[in-house]
């Protein structure tokens, strides 16, 4: 291992001092941050100031001669890093040169340097604290990293294409070679499944650690952190975050009785936010998490990933993969499948396979890309963005008509649009039934396909035993998708079993603990089960966190039933996305408070509104009620009952309809929607 011997201040281009004994980078005597990589690289540069440093020197000074592992995306992250630090330019440079196949060269002048030269310390073993984690995520200082076994065979692998920058230039092909000294134990290489339309096979040099670390019997949460991505193109997100959730999906095949995986939308929470993992340990409760990044162009595309354990940030494997992009179909297939292996085979023997991968997949590259714009849309759950979703989703299932996740998507969609909307749902849901049911038939062991069925035979169908069994169905499928049991504990709060909805509930926290519609229909079951400080107590911090969130906004309803009306009526004010739900509220508020002139004049709004564009009558009936006017809020509630209001399920629970319980045609009413006593 080389040890470098720098001064221990240095002042370069004026303004700048490097101070190798104190670890420190300033200018104009402010403190700069710079990552232990970076600095280690700096360090080594300007000891050896106007020489040509090889990228094989920079691996002996950071990692050790005899260490096994792919540094090159390593050395030219912390390359870019400096630069970025000293605004320095790859093309003019000032203060790093790049020499284009033989390495880098510190160019700057020396303005002073001190008399009192002390040794630079020995590059440290790799260690969680320098191991180049893809941003935005960092580590902390910690546990020594097991080392991984050599490639006996010399292996050269292409530069991609997606690499072109002057860092890549320099290195020349990526060379896999590596020599042992220390009787380091392992070798693994794995000859891949054939290319996609090409029948072309590919080589992927695979490490691992020699041992991995010792599992309790408890349980074990993983979280898989949003691949980062580097292709400097923003249009390129939906293709980091579809590799995100394709990992998760496929861990989710892991037995979640020993491995729960955390769900997509805990996890999009660190997308863009510099954390370090022992926080993200901490605010999701897992013992282990993955991070990675995704490098892409027009004809290659790069994936790499790391497996970290959290409580001492230990690296447990990394690996790299490098593909044409027209395979990227396989490539996201084959990372996560293998992701899996790595994890079945590193956290001990306790987890297995729960069931088979799916062999239905995608036919056409085009398809998955479109699939997963559509997800993307998804996700932000308004009702312009569900529109785009299902745009993207029957464009994907129209490229690939065997594609069930496609169909499954667009079958979720549209189940939840009437309710994200304030339409009605007459339109929505026979769409959503055929979608559920094609992709049951190519896929019946879909879980999402049976969870989006389950929500129409509840909302639509008002079948509430062949929704529960869906739902069941769908968490036997797959126990770690969060969004049926958080479907699942709504289904048991219509149904008045809160005990059990709290239950359920409280599983879809543990996989998706930083959802907050999660946390808004905990609320609602508070609310419900009339526990309402409670429930204004989780509302108000969701709110806090997501004040757009429509669903924690049922706050209003807790606060008439408190007598805060002032309360509801500014909540109302503060959302006012769906013109026809906040005059309804407005009404309602205004009715319960005694306001009556001001709850007729949104009344008339509602009903002008009501003719101009047909709206869900629920809202209608809703602002009746406000009123005390009962006869006519039952008479909405059966125009409700014809168009299948999505609203007709909160009939049971709701405090809101107590003024009509003592009717028997209210009572009528439950029977018919399956939900009377």
């Amino acid at each position: 291992m080389v040890s470098a011997r720098a001064p221990s201040g240095i002042k370069f281009a004026v303004d700048f001092e490097l101070d190798a004994e104190s670890y420190q980078l300033r200018r104009a005597g402010r403190l700069l941050r710079l990552e232990r990589i970076p600095m280690e690289i700096l360090l080594l540069l300007v000891d050896r100031r106007n020489e040509i440093v090889t990228r094989k020197q920079i691996v002996a000074r950071v990692w050790g001669e005899d260490a096994f592992l792919d540094t090159d995306n390593s050395i030219n992250s912390a390359i870019r890093k400096i630069r970025h630090v000293l605004r320095d330019n790859s093309e003019q440079p000032r203060y790093i040169q790049t020499i284009n196949g033989q390495g880098y060269r510190f160019i700057a002048p020396i303005v002073n340097v001190s008399d009192n030269a002390i040794p630079l310390p020995e590059a440290p073993a790799l260690t969680p604290s320098n191991l180049d984690v893809p941003q935005p995520y960092s580590l902390n200082e910690g546990g020594l990293v097991a080392r991984c076994a050599p490639i006996a065979n010399d292996t050269s692998l292409p530069l991609p294409a997606s690499d072109d920058t002057d860092e890549a230039r320099s290195r020349g092909p990526v060379n896999l070679q590596s020599k042992s000294a220390n009787g380091l134990r392992r070798l693994i290489v794995i000859a891949t499944a054939a290319l996609l339309f090409g029948g072309i096979t590919a080589t992927i040099a695979r490490f691992r650690v020699n041992k991995p670390p010792q599992i309790p019997n408890s349980r074990l949460m993983l979280a898989v952190l949003p691949f980062e991505n580097l292709t400097g193109d923003p249009s390129q997100e939906y293709f980091s975050d579809g590799m995100t959730e394709e990992i998760i999906t496929e861990l989710g095949n892991l037995d979640p009785h020993d491995l729960g995986i955390i769900a997509r939308t805990s996890v999009m929470h660190y997308k863009g936010n510099r954390v370090s993992l022992d926080q993200v340990g901490r605010e999701l409760g897992v013992q282990y998490v993955m991070v990675g990044s995704i490098r892409r162009d027009a004809n290659r595309v790069r994936v790499t990933a790391q497996l970290i354990q959290t409580k001492d940030q230990t690296h447990v494997w990394a690996k790299e993969y490098d593909r044409e992009l027209k395979d990227a179909l396989i490539l996201q297939g084959e990372v996560a499948r293998e992701i899996a292996d790595e994890v079945q085979m590193t956290l001990g023997s306790n987890i297995a396979s729960l069931r088979p991968r799916s062999s239905v997949s995608p036919l056409h590259y085009q398809a998955h890309d479109l699939y997963l714009k559509g997800q993307y849309f998804f996700n932000r759950r308004t009702s312009r963005d569900l529109d785009h979703a299902i745009s993207y989703f029957e464009s994907a299932a129209a490229k690939d008509t065997q594609y069930a996740a496609a169909y499954a998507a667009i079958a979720a969609s549209y189940a939840i649009k009437g309710g994200y909307s304030g339409q009605s749902q007459t339109q929505f849901m026979p769409k959503a039934r055929s979608a559920a049911l094609r992709a049951l038939e190519i896929d019946d062991r879909l879980a999402e396909a049976h969870t989006a069925l389950a929500l129409i035979a509840q909302n639509y169908d008002w079948d509430w035993s062949t929704a529960e069994r869906e739902f069941r169905l769908a968490i036997e499928l797959n126990p770690n998708y969060a969004t049926a049991h958080h479907w699942y504990a709504e289904h048991l709060m219509w149904r008045g079993r809160f005990d059990e909805a709290l239950e359920e509930s409280e599983r879809a926290r543990q996989l998706d603990p930083l959802s907050m519609i999660i946390a808004a229909d905990n609320g609602a079951i508070l609310f419900f089960s009339r526990q309402y400080d409670r429930a204004i107590n989780k509302w108000r911090m969701v709110i806090q966190l997501e004040p757009k969130l429509r669903r924690a906004h049922l706050i209003e309803g807790a606060y008439v039933e408190k007598g805060m009306y002032a309360e509801a009526l500014s909540d109302i004010e503060s959302h006012s996305e769906i013109p026809a739900s906040a005059l309804s509220w407005s009404a309602y508020v205004y009715g319960r408070s005694g306001q009556q002139a001001k709850a007729h004049h949104a009344l008339s709004n509602l009903l002008q509104l009501n003719n101009d564009s047909r709206i869900d009558p629920m809202l209608v009936a809703w602002a009746y009620l406000g009123l005390s006017d009962n006869e006519r809020a039952l008479a909405w509630l059966q125009k409700a009952y014809s168009q299948h209001s999505v609203e007709l399920v909160t009939l049971k629970v709701n405090p809101g309809y107590d003024p009509l319980r003592s009717d028997p045609r209210f009572q009528h009413l439950l029977r018919r929607v399956g939900l009377a006593v």
